[in-house]
């Protein structure tokens, strides 16, 4: 046992996996990363139900500084979707969670000792472990919990004879080329423009221009943002990553114009990401410089990585794209 926080914690061996949740992650290092280059500390999974409540996992993958988890893998139960339930509302849980070890084929047990009961209400919705496992030991493949960049982690909560959900949250490595030409440049006179809809795996893209800038500095820059199409389609809650490169290809030779980024989309995200300031038009403007050649504008897309969603394995779909091609 050690001590965490004001409450001790016992960690044991298993066979048997979560009867509630599942949450497998490959690979682990590039949501680490996502999460770095968003500067966003923790990763809130799908809703799963167990008792007759919803609930989350939010994985904090590099630690959760604030309650003296830095390295540490941080790990909390989550209890969601609270503004449905009545005036007043208080539940009392007493819950486990998993790390898989791998190489072992055995679960990690983390539990509160004694069986304690945990209190979730309006003023505390999680309860978990910032201290869940360290991680020069989660590292460490040999240690089995982290192999091969892939590892899953779980839950249980009250009645362990429930069939819950799962979740797998994948990274896919393509090599998707999506070219955007637009013909006419000076003659167009709407706001702004989209190009065709492309897609990479199941996720649907568009680029979204608008060629005489898209906030106060309207008339003076060229702006580009990358948006979500079928965004419709995933739950409210979902997010999905992408880290994304724009580019106005210079036709003359290889110096584009490029700006590079990291963003999370969302259901609600309708306006996309990208650069309201890419490219000066006045530079745009001036033939000699091999953007703008025969009044023709050149943007191109490459999908560099994706991940998938389906219904019957919850999936979270975390996508990275590079809008250039050197």
């Amino acid at each position: 046992m050690e001590e965490i926080g004001s409450s001790e914690v016992t960690r044991s061996l298993r066979d048997i996996p979560p009867s509630h949740y599942i949450f497998k992650i490959e690979p682990f290092s590039q949501l680490s990363k996502a999460l770095l280059d968003t500067e966003v500390q923790s990763y809130e999974s799908d809703i799963f139900e167990a008792s007759g409540y919803k609930w989350r996992l939010s994985l904090y993958p590099n630690g959760d500084e604030k309650r003296n988890g830095k390295g540490y893998i941080s790990l909390y139960l989550v209890i969601a979707e609270t503004s449905k339930l009545p005036l007043g509302w208080e539940v009392n849980v007493n819950f486990k969670l998993f790390v898989y070890n791998q190489i072992q084929d055995k679960y990690l047990t983390i539990q509160d000792t004694n069986g304690k009961v945990n209190r979730f209400h309006g003023m505390t919705t999680e309860w978990g472990f910032p201290q869940l496992l360290s991680l020069s030991t989660f590292s460490d493949p040999s240690n089995g919990y982290l192999v091969l960049d892939k590892c899953m982690f779980g839950a249980e909560v009250f009645v362990l004879n429930y069939s819950g959900g799962a979740e797998f949250l994948s990274f896919k490595e393509l090599d998707i080329i999506h070219t955007w030409k637009i013909e006419k440049f000076s003659s167009l006179v709407d706001k702004f423009i989209t190009s065709d809809v492309f897609t990479a795996e199941s996720c649907k893209w568009i680029l979204c221009l608008y060629p005489k800038g898209s906030s106060e500095e309207k008339d003076k820059y060229l702006s580009l943002y990358l948006r979500l199409y079928n965004g419709e389609e995933f739950p409210p809650e979902r997010k999905l990553y992408a880290h994304y490169s724009l580019c106005i290809r210079n036709q003359h030779n290889g110096k584009h114009k490029k700006f590079t980024g990291g963003s999370w989309f969302s259901a609600t995200s309708h306006f996309g990401y990208g650069d309201s300031t890419l490219f000066s038009l006045t530079d745009l403007r001036d033939s000699s410089k091999g953007f703008l050649v025969n009044d023709t504008l050149i943007v191109e897309c490459k999908v560099i990585v994706v991940s998938e969603s389906a219904e019957a394995v919850l999936v979270i779909s975390i996508v990275i794209v590079e809008i250039l091609r050197n």
